[in-house]
């Protein structure tokens, strides 16, 4: 039996609060330094008040564009694009990186004094801090994997955070050409279609997101979740909590993460009225960008979806 340590969450309540839920799994210390980036404020309505205020809102207006401006370089070379392994195992292309600069190129000139991170543009393999009010983090192809050999699930992925915490998302769905974007307080898009996390108790015929575990210890996890689910693996784990948060998958469970692979689907699934709860360690306030970072664990859904999750993979904790 695979220990692990215990859960720590994050949520958001219909009105758009996003620490209300979490804040008795969260240490002391944790709390206080969420509720300071939200201009030291308990008080739901004058959370959703800063987190839209003109600053915010031209970087939503500008991530949706920037985003958007890339899809055609992305369908063009769709299955085409030559790619080579990285040292870590990881599937690159010359659209990775040319989306990546694309994205940065427009974004910095509209806000050179944010920071801005993304797996294929950072060449340093040391910690990065995060130093500015804002941080942009970006991952040009999630599915590169799939983008490669002509399989349609992946997505442009860039996530805006606010003081470490994830407050805007913008996913690109490649295989639907649907712009997926929203953050808490904000309300989630899918399309035009204003979408939520789907509430109904799990089944067995409940579709779960699910990737094979990079680590086989986790295996009897695979076993037990495909004993009661009905499990979709799509190669794309911005995908899987994106779809979480729009309604079409009910819930996730992956092992094999990193920060800029859920980056933009955090407050997307927030936003949705859903939570992202990490099985290995609270990942918010994010204080800096790790390549070498280890893969996260988490689960996401409904609340009582992530209850049921837990509880099946005896993941011990707050209920």
């Amino acid at each position: 039996m695979v220990v692990r340590p215990l859960a720590h969450v994050a949520a958001i309540d219909d009105r758009g609060c996003i620490f209300r839920r979490a804040i008795d799994t969260l240490s002391e210390d944790s709390v206080e330094s969420a509720l300071n980036s939200f201009g030291h404020s308990r008080d739901c309505g004058s959370m959703a008040e800063h987190m839209s205020d003109s600053e915010t809102l031209a970087r939503i207006n500008a991530a949706k564009i920037a985003v958007q401006n890339q899809t055609a370089l992305l369908h063009r070379e769709f299955g085409r694009a030559k790619s080579n392994w990285k040292s870590d195992g990881t599937r690159v292309t010359p659209v990775d990186i040319a989306i990546s600069e694309g994205i940065v190129a427009e974004l910095i000139q509209q806000f050179p004094d944010d920071d801005y991170f993304s797996e294929e543009l950072t060449h340093t393999d040391a910690p990065i801090r995060l130093k500015k009010r804002f941080a942009w983090i970006l991952d040009p192809i999630d599915g590169t994997n799939n983008y490669a050999i002509g399989i349609a699930h992946c997505a442009i992925s860039l996530g805006l955070f606010e003081n470490g915490l994830p407050i805007y998302g913008v996913v690109y769905d490649l295989a639907r050409r649907t712009l997926i974007h929203g953050g808490p307080g904000h309300g989630v898009y899918d399309g035009e279609r204003v979408a939520q996390v789907l509430q109904q108790p799990p089944n067995s015929q409940t579709l779960l997101g699910f990737h094979s575990p990079y680590d086989k210890a986790f295996a009897h996890d695979a076993a037990v979740l495909v004993e009661n689910f009905k499990i979709r693996g799509l190669g794309s784990s911005t995908l899987h909590l994106a779809y979480v948060a729009v309604g079409i998958l009910a819930g996730t469970v992956d092992h094999n993460v990193r920060i800029w692979d859920i980056a933009a689907a955090v407050p997307l699934c927030l936003a949705g009225g859903g939570s992202v709860e990490f099985l290995n360690g609270d990942q918010f306030p994010l204080r800096e960008f790790d390549l070498k970072m280890p893969r996260i664990f988490y689960v996401a859904g409904s609340k009582t979806m992530c209850t049921r999750l837990r509880n099946l993979l005896q993941v011990n904790g707050q209920k």
